[in-house]
């Protein structure tokens, strides 16, 4: 199958961010080390659904060196690196397919693509290779081994369809590993979100008031991040525990019909839908910034925005401004997309160093164990979490303590108490 790139001639500079990214990933280098010894997915092919970054080419790299059959594809429209894309087919081989801006239809010929090739495991960044392959792709159902999911949005519609007894293969939900949400989401999001913002607006963050819908890993990363950098930040929130959390973390907690009356710049992390919607609108400041970080653009509710203006205009790149009937202004950034990818560069190599180790050795899990997995959606394995919190210390020269034998006696007994 022939690759569906931008251009290929953009692979010089590709190869040069891809290996620059790799100085920083550290765990994943290692793993590739001993991939290309033992080549643990000989003639297995991969069908991955993922955002084409520089940190995902040291994946692909990996998962080839490992003796994997390789095939790749976006998984959202603005958020591939079109001489990252280039750089895999032409200097690693790698199938990809997968451009920068892609409208919706040419998205999933891609996604279709990746299915094509009748993958033995999937690689998944928001399941949509996993649905598509259920509603209308049953035929390549067989030959699936298992598949891996890295969102949290992706978990959240996988267990749905393993509750409903809809899902038909093992899938491991990479975003749960510790090592993968305890870190990517927080500070991978957290910093990256901001980063895009900035570029997109060139904004002063100080002084201004940022709504944050969503406190789950994300949500506390980038709110952390925005105090940092001068924000006065309000969470928006319908979990009980975890608002109360963010009342404890020192930020205001309110509705966000309520919020959007004092919103500078509104950012989403939350994986549902419609989270800014016509109540918040009605309230908003003129000229408030809107935009999202959870993996699809349907949180903010931007066909109603669409709807009632009277006047949209793109000021620049990603930078629309919608213009309501009574003459407030609101600012869409990325389309409503990951506005980390689509504005910035997504989350820096040495986080996801940790989120890629895990695809890969979850990878070589499947292979090994998957004829012992039912259809369900399972976490990490607790080996595979530790094991990569262990060679990244490693690689940042920390050094921990280790439990004595009477230690660990002391923790595994039920009858030492007071003396």
């Amino acid at each position: 199958m022939k690759s569906e790139i931008k251009d290929e001639s953009l692979a010089q500079a590709g190869l040069a961010r891809i290996l620059w990214a790799d100085r920083d990933m550290p765990v994943l280098a290692s793993i590739r080390e001993r991939f290309e010894r033992e080549k643990p997915l000989k003639g297995v092919r991969i069908g991955a659904c993922l955002h084409v970054t520089t940190e995902t080419a040291n994946l692909m790299r990996t998962l080839a060196t490992g003796g994997a059959e390789v095939h790749l594809c976006a998984s959202n429209p603005l958020s591939t690196q079109d001489d990252t894309a280039a750089s895999l087919v032409k200097d690693f081989g790698i199938d990809v397919h997968a451009i920068k801006g892609e409208d919706t239809e040419t998205y999933y010929h891609h996604v279709d693509a990746i299915i094509d090739t009748k993958p033995q495991i999937t690689m998944d960044d928001g399941a949509d290779v996993v649905s598509r392959i259920h509603e209308s792709r049953t035929d390549i159902l067989s030959g699936i081994i298992g598949g891996t999911e890295e969102t949290t949005t992706g978990v959240v519609r996988l267990r749905a369809m393993a509750a409903q007894n809809a899902l038909r293969y093992p899938i491991i939900a990479v975003n749960e590993a510790k090592t993968k949400h305890f870190f990517d989401n927080r500070y991978g999001t957290g910093q990256s979100s901001l980063d895009g913002v900035i570029r997109l607006t060139n904004r002063l963050l100080a002084g201004r008031t940022m709504v944050i819908s969503g406190y789950g890993w994300c949500g506390k990363g980038l709110a952390k991040r925005a105090s940092g950098m001068g924000c006065n930040v309000i969470i928006c929130e319908v979990d009980a525990v975890a608002a109360l959390e963010a009342h404890m973390d020192g930020f205001r907690v309110m509705p966000c019909a309520e919020a959007a009356r004092e919103a500078d710049i509104w950012i989403t992390v939350t994986g549902d839908l419609n989270v800014i919607d016509e109540p918040a609108y009605n309230n908003m400041k003129d000229g408030a910034i809107i935009c999202n970080s959870g993996h699809f653009n349907s949180e903010i509710n931007i066909p109603w925005l669409r709807e009632n203006s009277v006047k949209h205009e793109q000021l620049k790149p990603m930078v629309e401004e919608f213009t309501l009937q009574d003459g407030r202004t609101i600012i869409l950034l990325a389309e409503g997309r990951l506005v980390n990818l689509s504005g910035a560069e997504g989350h820096p190599a040495n986080v996801m160093d940790m989120s890629f180790a895990n695809q890969a050795l979850c990878a070589e899990y499947m292979v090994q164990h998957a004829s012992e997995m039912k259809s369900d959606c399972y976490d990490v394995p607790e080996e595979i979490d530790d094991s990569i919190a262990r060679v990244k210390l490693q690689t940042l020269g920390v050094s921990i303590d280790t439990l004595t034998p009477e230690q660990e006696k002391y923790l595994n007994s039920w009858d030492m108490g007071t003396e």
